[in-house]
This record gives structure tokens, C-alpha cells and sequence, in this order.
């Protein structure tokens, strides 16, 4: 072993040695340790059942995490390397020797990764109580990481489904051919499962040996049909079971890839050809409040608008409330969660998808849209521009992929015919007849009693009211301390 001392010129030792002194008090490092300390961490102590004393503790493993990773050092054994050169880590390890790459690497994976989700929320709770945050506003928006895996190699939900489907209706086929042929009976009452494949096969294979028959293989050997059917059904079974596994995987998913399956194949904002490739990804959605995360989750969304209501469920379930004011961009606007902001008492600021068209001329000039129709709620119609009244024709209903059901109300005019407004109301070149013997539709939303019209209350900018944002430490009056924005970064 090499020893480098006897090179090295003698020197005399100055004081104090306490590594604690030679950090300044502004440092962000006292921070971290402060806020861990303060921490209620049972959760992971809970998960580290044996913790020698001459080895660092959960609190210490998670103060080098955290502290690590606020500086970008994201290598096990870049922190192990930090753990033993750098003055700030071994102050958090307070005298403790440093743990070497296999303990970090098992401690995020086996001891972090299970409580993550409560360590989160403690540290907001501990925010709280230190008055950073207000728990009143929070600020949703989301971003698509894209994984590292291959684009190439995907899997589909319908096409497996589609390929299974068609499995499954040949082998009633199968089984009679197999029963006639060789007097081998499986009875499957509803559907064909894998459970029936293995038995005809076990039952194969018992004829087999009891016929003593030898399988071949190669040119110029013909094989028996007993052969030719156990090799077609191995075929079958070995499809079958592909299936079951893709379908397991999914988990939920539409699509998975093959190197990387809880990723989902989803549009990215990066599109370098310029031809809506679909990209292995995941869907990361934040929740801030002056400046804090106070929430992280990621699914396989493959749009914000399904991912609202999942967030903020965690977000309840972890914190035990949920803040008053939702502030969130036009991707998150749909009837489903408004409905549950609405049921749940949260007030929504969140910006309508067509705010930005609704202030252009050609909108407010199109007398064909229903904004800018009147509307009379005794006779539930609404009048046109010609003053001709558009009635209730039917009801349409619909459910979504997450089971919320909607429903939307047809109007159509009761008369059309010689108004001289007909080419500027009706909207649509794609029809065989023209426009002179077309009549106008309207299709809205079905408001039920008892449930207010999210058209005008849903944002901070809707038509029939206006709610101000409560002023927090991050505003001044109502308004973005930065840009003077009535709703902040977040509409």
C-alpha cells in the first residue's frame, strides 16, 4: 500500500478542529440541517430497522441527499467523494465516517424510495409552521420529461388488445378440431382462458406418451398431426401469455416501451422533425406556493387535464387539507375539474383555453358563436342575431376515459329559412347541402340544477364575475409583484 506521508513537509496543527467553525453562518448547508432537524421523520426511521451507532443516521443519509442534490452532485459516488473531502458534508455527518456508494445507493432505493411521499409533505407542513407558506394559493403546472429509452421499441394498448381478440376467437375452432381428431375434450363455458390451453396440452402430451409416438424435426421428416397440433398450441400459449404480460404492464397506460415500461409514449413540446412523433415520457406536475414546491407527482398522462384531480387527491390525502385558491393555465380547464372544485369548495383560477381568441375582432363578430348570443333562461333558448329563438332539439351524454359523465344540449333554430344573416351564422364548407337549405345547431354543455355555469365563474377573467386573488407575501394588491399580472404566473 502506498503511503505519501514520509513526501509530505511537517507542519504544526492549529485550532479549533471543530469543522463547524470554518463554515460561514450565511451558508446554506446550517439551513438544510436545521429544517431536517426539525422534520418528523418516523416514516423512515420506521423503514431502517438497523442503524449501527458508528454510522450515519436516516436524518444525516437524508440532510447529504438533500444538500447534494441542491448542488447538482447526483453520483453515488460523487457524494461518497463529497462525504470525505468537503467540509460542509462531513458537518452534516457530524463526526460519523462517510458511507460509501452501496449504502447511498441502497438507502434512496430500499429506505427513501417507500416514504418519499411523506418526507415531501413534511417538509411543506414545516414551512407552514414557519410561515413561508400561507397553504391558501397554490400554483399547478406541469412539464413532460422525456425518458431514455428507445422510441422505436414500443408496445400498444389496442393492438394488443386487437391481436388477443383475434387469438381467442380462433381457439374454440382449435379445440373442436382437437376433439374430433383426437378425442380430446376441454370444456370452456364463457371464454377461452390459459388454463384450458395447458390442460388440452397436458392432455396432448399424455396421449403422446401413451402412443409412444416420437417427435421429429429437420427436412425430409414428416411430422404426425399429434405433433403438428401440440406445436401449433405451444405457438398459441406462447402468444397468449405475451399478451397477459403486456397487458400487465400497462398498468393503466395506453402504451409502454420495451426498454423503459413505465414510461408512455406522448407528445413532447421538443418535435425536431416537425411531425408529432410520439416520444417515451413521463408527466411531472408541481404544486407551488411562494416560491416552494409543496407537491410533485408524475403519471402517464398525456395531458394536464386528467392529471389535476390525482394531484390534488395527494395532495389532500398527504397534507389532510387543501389550499383554497387552484391557479393553473388553460390546460387544465374541463368540466370535470371544475365539477370537483366546485364539490370540493375550492375557488378555480384557471385561464380558459380560448381567452386569448375570445379578445380578438373576428370573435366578438361572429354572430354564430353562442357568446355572443343572447340567452333567455325562462324558455332555456337563445336568441340570434336575426332575433329568432334556438330551442332545445335533444340531449347528448357522454363518458369520459376517467368515468366522468357529461352531457350537452342541442339547440337548433326553429326557423332558418330566408334570413339574410345565414352565411355569416353557419359555419363549414364540408357539407353536400348548401348553406340556403342548412339549418343552425348549437351544441352546450348540460347544466344540471343546482350546479353553477362554469362559463362564468371558472376563471379570474370570467363574464359574469371576477375573483381576486388574496394577497400574499409574493403580490402586491391582487398583482404579480414582478409583472403586475392580475393572476399571477400561474393563469
Amino acid at each position: 500500500m502506498l503511503d505519501y506521508t514520509s513526501l509530505e513537509q511537517p507542519y504544526q496543527l492549529v485550532l479549533p478542529l471543530n469543522v463547524e467553525f470554518q463554515i460561514p453562518k450565511d451558508d446554506l448547508v446550517r439551513l438544510v440541517r436545521y429544517c431536517i432537524g426539525g422534520m418528523d421523520l418516523s416514516a423512515l426511521y420506521q423503514n431502517c430497522h438497523h442503524v449501527n451507532r458508528n454510522q450515519a443516521s436516516p436524518a444525516q443519509m437524508l440532510a447529504i441527499l438533500t444538500y447534494a442534490y441542491m448542488n447538482s452532485i447526483f453520483s453515488t459516488r460523487k457524494i461518497e467523494d463529497a462525504c470525505r473531502n468537503n467540509i460542509k458534508f462531513m458537518y452534516l455527518l457530524e463526526g460519523k465516517p462517510a458511507p460509501d456508494h452501496a449504502t447511498i445507493s441502497r438507502f434512496l432505493t430500499k429506505r427513501l424510495r417507500p416514504c418519499i411521499r411523506d418526507i415531501l409533505a413534511q417538509m411543506g407542513k414545516f414551512l407552514g409552521k414557519l410561515g413561508a407558506v400561507s397553504f391558501q394559493d397554490i400554483f399547478i403546472d406541469g412539464t413532460k420529461i422525456e425518458s431514455f429509452a428507445n422510441k422505436y421499441k414500443f408496445v400498444w394498448r389496442r393492438a394488443v388488445e386487437k391481436h388477443r381478440d383475434k387469438l381467442l376467437a380462433k381457439l374454440p375452432a382449435f379445440f373442436e378440431k382437437a376433439a374430433s381428431d383426437f378425442d380430446v375434450h376441454i370444456s370452456c363455458r364463457d371464454a377461452v382462458h390459459l388454463r384450458h390451453l395447458k390442460n388440452l396440452r397436458r392432455k396432448l402430451r399424455q396421449k403422446i406418451a401413451a402412443e409412444g409416438i416420437v417427435f421429429v424435426h429437420g427436412s425430409g421428416k414428416r411430422k404426425t398431426p399429434l405433433q403438428r397440433t401440440l406445436e401449433e398450441l405451444d405457438g398459441y400459449i406462447m402468444r397468449l401469455k405475451n399478451y397477459i404480460a403486456d397487458l400487465h404492464e400497462m398498468r393503466g397506460h395506453n402504451s409502454f416501451a420495451k426498454t423503459d415500461k413505465d414510461a408512455t409514449f406522448m407528445r413532447m413540446k421538443e418535435d425536431a422533425m416537425k411531425n408529432g412523433q410520439l416520444k417515451p415520457a413521463y408527466n411531472v406536475q408541481y404544486g407551488s406556493d411562494s416560491e416552494f414546491i409543496l407537491w410533485a407527482s408524475i403519471g402517464p398522462q398525456t395531458t394536464d387535464t386528467n392529471t389535476l384531480i390525482p394531484f390534488l387527491r395527494e395532495f389532500e390525502q398527504y397534507y389532510g387539507t387543501c389550499c383554497e385558491n387552484v391557479v393553473a393555465d388553460a390546460g387544465y380547464e374541463s368540466e370535470e375539474n371544475y365539477t370537483y372544485l366546485e364539490e370540493h369548495g375550492l375557488k378555480s383560477f384557471i385561464k380558459p383555453s380560448n381567452y386569448e381568441k375570445s379578445k380578438t375582432r373576428k370573435w366578438k363578430n361572429d354572430i354564430g358563436r353562442f357568446e355572443n348570443m343572447t340567452y333567455l333562461p325562462e324558455d332555456d333558448a337563445y336568441l340570434c342575431a336575426n332575433n329568432r329563438k334556438l330551442k332545445v332539439e335533444q340531449t347528448y351524454r357522454h363518458t369520459t376515459k376517467t368515468g366522468y359523465k357529461s352531457e350537452k344540449t342541442c339547440y337548433t333554430c326553429e326557423d332558418c329559412k330566408d334570413c339574410p344573416m345565414k352565411e355569416n351564422c353557419i359555419h363549414g364548407n364540408h357539407f353536400k347541402k348548401p348553406v340556403e337549405e342548412r339549418t343552425k345547431h348549437l351544441r352546450r354543455r348540460h347544466r344540471s340544477a343546482g350546479q353553477p355555469e362554469h362559463p362564468g365563474r371558472r376563471c379570474v377573467r370570467g363574464r359574469q364575475g371576477r375573483h381576486e386573488l388574496p394577497p400574499s407575501p409574493r403580490k402586491r394588491d391582487g398583482k404579480c409583484a414582478r409583472c403586475s399580472h392580475p393572476s399571477g404566473h400561474g393563469a
